[in-house]
């Protein structure tokens, strides 16, 4: 029987925390969400971190953590971040990188303390390395199959565009020939780099719906669990905002901080980081739109992202679009 996709829905009792350490980075991915005159050009010293991991951290709550960039290993101090996330009480430690792990990562941390996450866009080479960089593909598989053999849960993020859809179809293969056993499959999120050309990356809802729950389902078949946007609801499905619902933290070294991601390329952060103490910002942000009730869905993708909506002709449109927090998975 053909295994069903199941809707992750938002807890209540959970904190999701995303730190990036920075926006340094060794590469110039064609997609790159990182807006420096938005988010900053500075790294967060070790201090900082510490102040702002306990700053993050609710006891009463699980509290995950997911470090990133730029590229997060570029941090020096990222070991220590971790150890120190641990000592705190972060039930889930994440560290999402491009692969190539620098300041010997994964020889200054011990298995068990993070699970990382490595970025592919590509089956191979030909497909991944003219989004990500030259040999780009090479070094990431390589640091991957290492960290596999020293006993590293790792995973796989895939950042779905028209530059590498209908290449999606070979990654269960790969992923199962070097035993990775989580998926992670993004829609490319038009921001940063990508807003410039949003209208030949996005994908249509026929594009997504067509191609994505099979490869996801084939994929789940091989032992892998897959986790991915939900992106469009079902008739008669409710929709929900994590900014209102859940708890969500995108922090950047500037000391902004999202609830929504969409949100990330304008000055409209909820929250900012002030001596180390979390305070509300004033007037049109964020939340103020989260407020916002209409029939496609999400406000912010209407704002934003209005290509992604497709309209009858009698107005109403022909899919309301979820939360882009709300996600799917599918596994045995």
């Amino acid at each position: 029987m053909p295994i069903k996709p199941t809707t992750l829905q938002f807890k209540a009792q959970e904190r999701n925390v995303f730190f990036h350490l920075l926006t340094a980075c060794n590469l110039s991915c064609s997609h790159c969400y990182i807006n420096i005159d938005q988010h900053g050009a500075q790294t967060v010293s070790r201090e900082t971190m510490e102040r702002w991991l306990e700053l993050f951290y609710q006891p009463a709550k699980q509290s995950n953590i997911i470090f990133l960039g730029g590229e997060p290993t570029l941090h020096p101090d990222l070991a220590h971040g971790i150890r120190y996330a641990r000592q705190l009480g972060y039930a889930t430690i994440t560290v999402d990188s491009n692969g190539f792990l620098f300041h010997d990562l994964l020889a200054r941390i011990e298995p068990g303390e993070a699970v990382l996450s490595f970025s592919l866009d590509g089956p191979d080479a030909a497909v991944n390395d003219p989004i990500r960089g030259q040999d780009v593909f090479a070094t990431c598989i390589a640091n991957l199959k290492k960290a596999l053999a020293l006993g590293f849960e790792v995973s796989v993020i895939y950042t779905v565009s028209r530059m590498n859809l209908h290449h999606l179809e070979r990654m269960p293969a790969l992923l199962h020939s070097l035993g990775v056993k989580r998926f992670f499959i993004q829609v490319i999120g038009i921001r940063g780099k990508s807003a410039a050309t949003a209208e030949t990356l996005q994908l249509s809802p026929d594009e997504w719906l067509s191609v994505i729950p099979p490869v996801a389902q084939e994929a789940a078949e091989r032992g892998i669990h897959v986790i991915y946007p939900k992106v469009f609801l079902a008739e008669g499905e409710e929709f929900a905002c994590a900014g209102e619902v859940a708890e969500n933290f995108f922090i950047f070294p500037n000391g902004r901080v999202y609830k929504c991601p969409l949100c990330e390329d304008f000055p409209i952060h909820a929250l900012e980081i002030k001596d180390n103490r979390l305070v509300e910002t004033q007037g049109l942000n964020e939340e103020r739109f989260f407020q916002l009730h209409i029939p496609e869905g999400c406000v912010m993708n209407k704002l934003l992202q209005p290509g992604n909506i497709e309209y009858r002709t009698d107005g109403t449109p022909k899919h309301r679009i979820s939360c882009c927090l709300l996600k799917q998975e599918m596994k045995k």
